[in-house]
This record gives structure tokens, sequence and C-alpha cells, in this order.
């Protein structure tokens, strides 16, 4: 007779995600848009830790420098829009790429990120602990000398 042997996974409380919260900081001079915003949705989702859980809110916070200096490839300065909808007819706008960058960068890099994110009720918190700035100078914690490129 064979015996059955079940493993058992252990989940994490919300205890134990509160208070593991940690700091990343990024400089985006000369980064491409795409590849930063996918590795800052990695870290808001808490998908690096050992102890990440799909339903509860497990990720970090990201501290963001130098956002109007991202960069794009290819042809995309050029080709790259932005499309919103009020909901009525004849609502829909488009904003170009270069017009954004120079109204609020910030907005280019947040869309990328919140656009990575799962539309569902974890979304809103893991945004409010992104933090972007558009130039060098921020407020939390750490200096600009120890940041993550």
């Amino acid at each position: 007779m064979t015996m059955l042997i079940t493993q058992k996974t252990t989940l994490p409380g919300a205890k134990e995600t509160e208070t593991a919260r940690k700091w990343h900081y990024f400089d985006a001079d000369g980064q491409v848009l795409g590849r930063l915003a996918s590795r800052i949705a990695v870290l808001l989702i808490g998908k690096h830790k050992r102890t990440y859980t799909p339903n509860m809110d497990c990720g970090d916070f990201v501290v963001v420098t130098n956002v109007a200096k991202v960069r794009v490839t290819g042809n995309k300065t050029e080709d790259k829009f932005y499309f919103r909808h009020s909901g009525y007819a004849g609502g829909a706008k488009t904003i170009p790429y270069k017009r954004q960058l120079a109204k609020d960068p910030t907005r280019i890099l947040e869309l990328a990120v919140k656009r990575m994110l799962n539309h569902n009720k974890l979304r809103h918190g893991r945004l409010k602990r992104l933090k972007l700035f558009t130039g060098g100078q921020q407020q939390y914690g750490k200096p600009q000398a120890e940041k993550k490129a």
C-alpha cells in the first residue's frame, strides 16, 4: 500500500506583507520607457518577493527621478499617441508623445506602469506607492548617490 504525501503551501498574512515593504530608487535618465515600466510594475506588484500572494498587495514603494529624460526606441517620438475618450460622441482625443512629454512627462511613465498592472481592486493602492519626479531632486529617504540604474 502506498502512502499519499501532501505538501502544504503557506501563504503570508496581511501583517507580514505590510511590514516588509522596501523603497526602490530609479534614475530614468536614458532608460527605455517600456523596460523601466515593466521593472517598476514587478516591484509594485511584489512578484520579486518570496512571499508573493496574488490576492494581496505585497509590493514595495518605487521612487523614479529624471522622468523627463526617459527615452523611447525607434520612431516612437513621432508615431506614438495617447488616446482617451470622454464617453460622448466625438469625444475622442489623441495627444502626440512629444506634446505629452512637454506638458507632463510624469504622465507618460505613470500610464505605462498603470497599463502593465491588472485592472482590479489592488491597482489603485499599487499606483499610490509610485512616486515620480521630473528632476533629480526627490524628498523620499535616500540621497541621490544611492539609486538603482
